[in-house]
């Protein structure tokens, strides 16, 4: 699989802020979002406008990152996560004509520094996955997860507190 990697100052891409050192590889679908310093996006991702990926993070492979979710620096994020950024997503209005952007509203994700997110995780809208917390495979983050604390599971539930 062939990657691009910038070696060169901050520089916009296709209305991508890109940072230095940043690897992406093929078949990523980004726009209007930002990529910081030494960070890599693997194959198959979709990073909307809006989002944002701080510095030295690791995206695995078919990961979707909508508006308005934040990663700060150092995160790892597993194959397939996936975030949401509305609690009640529709297709249509009460009348049934199509929605629109004025028709919903954007609820916005932060992951902070260090967090690691395993592989097939869905991650509600809304939340704060704190600094070094762990977010086990396959698990369902309904809300907040404190500093340090690991949880698992569909809710995702507490397994350790290490701070």
């Amino acid at each position: 699989m062939k990657s691009l990697t910038l070696n060169t100052p901050k520089q916009s891409i296709n209305n991508v802020m890109v940072g230095e050192n940043v690897r992406i590889f093929d078949f990523v679908n980004a726009y209007g979002c930002s990529i910081d310093d030494g960070s890599k996006i693997g194959a198959f991702v979709e990073i909307q406008k809006g989002a944002f990926i701080g510095k030295n993070c690791k995206i695995s492979s078919h990961t979707f990152i909508c508006e308005g979710v934040h990663i700060k620096d150092n995160v790892f994020v597993g194959h397939n996560v996936t975030f949401i950024n509305d609690k009640f997503p529709r297709a249509t209005n009460p009348d049934g004509s199509m929605q629109t952007d004025a028709d919903w509203k954007l609820e916005e994700t932060i992951v902070e520094e260090g967090a690691s997110i395993g592989s097939s995780v869905t991650i509600l809208c809304g939340i704060t996955i704190g600094k070094n917390a762990i977010v086990g495979a396959g698990s369902v983050v309904t809300k907040n997860v404190a500093p340090g604390t690991t949880v698992a599971g569909n809710p995702a539930g507490i397994i350790k507190k290490t701070s």
